[in-house]
């Protein structure tokens, strides 16, 4: 078969099974498909007929992770890996996660189509449960694949939508969650050459720079402050004069624009840094008009590739804390701090990455990735990691992902060049 035959086979693969899983995991006015829930398991499903049609080797572990290999030449050799996630946010986009593992089935299918066998075993992955929404829990699929998971976890994690266990939606899909218990696991890091996740951008830069593809440097890291409270002091909007307000919305949003300051700065300096405060909040109950608000709730979410600006973040809201006090009388408690650490992507694999888009002449550009993906995991374990972002209009978690087969064509052809060199 011709190079150009077995292309246009591989993309009408993977066009075929983003349309039927969109198709079998509608609900208005997007997909859900829930971790561990129908959707999921039809996703996985269509992937595994697909895989089979191919001849792949299939095999799914006890926690559902579906394994989708071509043979290799050498097979004592660690394999490649090819993969994301098929789970999706309630009423979210048909894409996020999904086109990896289309990507992967689309690469697979080529070397196929072409009669090619890599020096390594090819294995296409399909990921359970990576979405956060559906359990609290980072990463949850690659993690209990790695034997990460604390082994209470089947028991204290519930499903945001049932209130149900982690044991028990995996017991009803058909799995073990003993092998969670039992702290095993299915990946082992030094069996795995590479891993490749391919992903829609979830956020604009690609549309802004009118580029269909990305090769991402690094996972942002992040500093977290889910609880964090202002505390002043209550007063009457009219009697108390300025001079003894404890205003805790003053010293909130002082705080704030002067994050917004420190961001500005960091980004003139060259630094990879973004800031977000999602919540922003008095208590209505006990707030009022005419009533100096003695407390503000809100949360801080701060990203960035490099330890070191996450570290002067950290430094700066001590810095913010103390200057709250003495300037207004009020005391930042930024509650419990979650640190994650970021997630840098190997060097020779976005090279590699950056060679096969030369050659195929497509233009693509180095990008961060804000948001967190299994790839993290992967990178954590020591495994040689890389991600490859397709242009997506519309943002993420949202109905409105727009990413388009042109764009996942022209990334197929960056991904499948790069699976050569890898090697």
């Amino acid at each position: 078969m011709t190079e150009s035959a077995a292309e246009t086979r591989a993309l009408d693969l993977a066009a075929g099974y983003l349309d039927a899983i969109r198709a079998g995991s509608l609900d208005a006015p997007g997909v859900t498909r829930a971790s561990y829930g129908a959707g999921e398991r039809l996703a996985h499903l269509l992937a595994r007929e697909a895989a089979e049609g191919l001849g792949l080797e299939v095999s799914v572990d006890p926690i559902g992770t579906l394994s989708m290999t071509l043979p290799g030449t050498d097979r004592a050799l660690p394999a490649g890996i090819i993969g994301s996630h098929v789970d999706s946010v309630p009423h979210g986009g048909n894409f996020d996660g999904a086109a990896g593992v289309a990507m992967g089935l689309a690469v697979a299918a080529r070397l196929r189509h072409l009669g090619r066998r890599l020096p390594r075993d090819l294995t296409v992955l399909a990921i359970r449960a990576e979405e956060m929404v559906w359990f609290p829990a980072n990463y949850l699929g690659s993690r209990a694949a790695f034997g990460l998971l604390p082994r209470e976890a089947p028991d204290t994690l519930r499903r945001s939508d049932s209130g149900r266990t982690l044991a028990d939606h995996m017991s009803e899909e058909g799995f073990d969650p003993d092998f969670i218990r039992q702290g095993r696991a299915s990946l082992r890091a030094d069996r795995i050459a590479w891993f490749l996740e391919p992903h829609i951008e979830q956020g604009p830069v690609l549309v802004e720079a009118g580029l269909p593809a990305g090769i991402v440097t690094g996972i942002r890291g992040s500093l977290r402050h889910r609880n964090c409270r202002a505390i002043g002091q209550d007063a009457h909007a009219g009697g108390a004069p300025r001079r003894t307000r404890r205003d805790a919305v003053i010293a909130a949003a002082t705080l704030v624009a002067g994050l917004d300051a420190f961001w500005t700065a960091q980004e003139a300096a060259g630094a990879d840094l973004v800031c977000t405060i999602g919540e922003f909040f008095t208590d209505a109950t006990r707030h009022a008009p005419t009533r100096v608000p003695g407390e503000v709730r809100f949360t801080l979410d701060i990203r960035s590739e490099d330890v070191a600006t996450l570290a002067r973040a950290e430094s700066w809201l001590a810095t913010a804390a103390a200057e709250a006090k003495a300037r207004h009388g009020v005391t930042m408690d930024y509650g419990p701090a979650l640190h994650v650490p970021p997630a840098l992507m190997d060097p020779r694999l976005r090279a590699a990455l950056g060679a096969a888009a030369a050659e195929a002449g497509i233009a693509s550009m180095n990008i961060a990735s804000g948001g967190g993906h299994d790839c993290v995991t992967f990178a954590g374990q020591g495994v040689a990691s890389a991600m490859l972002f397709i242009r997506n209009d519309g943002g993420s978690h949202n109905p409105d992902e727009a990413m388009e087969m042109e764009d996942f064509a022209a990334a197929f052809r960056i991904a499948a060049g790069a699976v050569e060199r890898f090697g």
